[in-house]
């Protein structure tokens, strides 16, 4: 079997059928794919959405859990899994019609641990029904090493998973894993494939239609837990220093990815949370995820983990006055 598409379900009941429904508009012999769905214990409707697309093919599996996460959905998804490739497609989005057998016939040719194609945003102005069945002529891509896609091609704030074909084989030797029970498991998983890829390849084609902000969507919002899940996120990401035979380039870029994330939970937690013992909190849950955890990379940086680390209180009042210069 040359595909298995993995689809995590939870409390998507207004989107999942047309997510189920774009799999099925992509041109391949049902007998060269297969589809996991993972009914991560949903409490809506949403089986009850894609019962009868269920019923009338045969090559898709149902996984029931009770709600374990999203993490842990994929992760019983990918044990599932029997095909050569595995794609993990987000449940609210949708596959641009025909855009699949392009990167697949590609990514068996070539025998490549990733293939990362491009994708489309639905917003308020643009009806995701008038995106999914563009045209698309010419497949463009370029290969390179992993080292390579990391460092050229890796965006610390869109490492979406959804957007790429690991090999099934490649996940398993290298033991990739997502982290339970947290939100944007995406960005260690992320991280470490492409660290420890060998063959890779980047196109321009696109394949998914993501919407962006959708309501009750894991990042439409932002609160306490997932900030701490931030934390953890961040702590995993750092161990990745610890690789061996990393280049000097793959580790300043790897400090300056995880000083994204920092830097994006400090602004987050400072939108939402107005007491400065949360946000303390925060903080110190991180500095016991990441004992070690230190930005080198420049002055600017070296300054703020010493305060971070060190004077935490001093390092919040600092950072509420420089949102409140960012907001005015």
């Amino acid at each position: 079997m040359d595909l298995s598409i993995i689809v995590p379900v939870y409390n998507v009941e207004k989107y999942i059928r047309p997510c189920i429904e774009s799999i099925f508009k992509q041109s391949l012999n049902e007998s060269r794919f297969e589809v996991i769905i993972v009914n991560d214990g949903t409490k809506d409707h949403s089986m009850e959405m894609i019962e009868d697309i269920i019923a009338q093919h045969n090559n898709i599996t149902v996984i029931n859990q009770e709600n374990l996460s999203l993490s842990v959905a994929r992760n019983n998804g990918i044990a599932a899994a029997k095909g050569e490739y595995i794609l993990m497609p987000d449940s609210d989005d949708m596959l641009i019609d025909n855009s699949l057998p392009q990167l697949l016939e590609k990514a068996i040719e070539s025998q490549v641990d990733i293939i990362v194609a491009d994708f489309l945003v639905s917003s308020n102005s643009k009806k995701i029904e008038n995106l999914i069945n563009i045209k698309q002529e010419r497949f463009e891509f370029k290969e390179k090493t992993g080292e390579e896609l990391f460092l050229e091609d890796l965006n610390p704030n869109q490492c979406y998973v959804w957007r790429a074909l690991y090999r099934n084989k490649f996940i398993r030797k290298n033991q990739l894993s997502f982290v339970p029970d947290v939100y944007y498991q995406d960005v260690p998983f992320t991280h470490e494939a492409y660290l420890k890829a060998n063959k890779c390849i980047k196109t321009t084609w696109k394949l998914n239609v993501y919407r962006r902000g959708r309501q009750g969507a894991a990042t439409s919002s932002f609160n306490k837990k997932k900030a701490l899940d931030f934390c953890t996120v961040i702590a995993k990401t750092w161990e990745l220093r610890l690789l061996p035979n990393l280049t000097p380039k793959v580790l300043r870029k790897l400090n300056d990815d995880i000083y994204a994330s920092f830097i994006a939970t400090i602004y987050a937690s400072l939108h939402i949370f107005k007491d400065t013992s949360t946000l303390i909190e925060i903080l110190d849950n991180l500095k016991q995820k990441a004992p070690d955890l230190k930005f080198s990379h420049g002055i600017k940086q070296k300054t703020e983990t010493f305060l971070f680390r060190s004077m935490p209180y001093f390092y919040i009042i600092l950072r509420k006055l420089h949102w409140k210069c960012i907001k005015h």
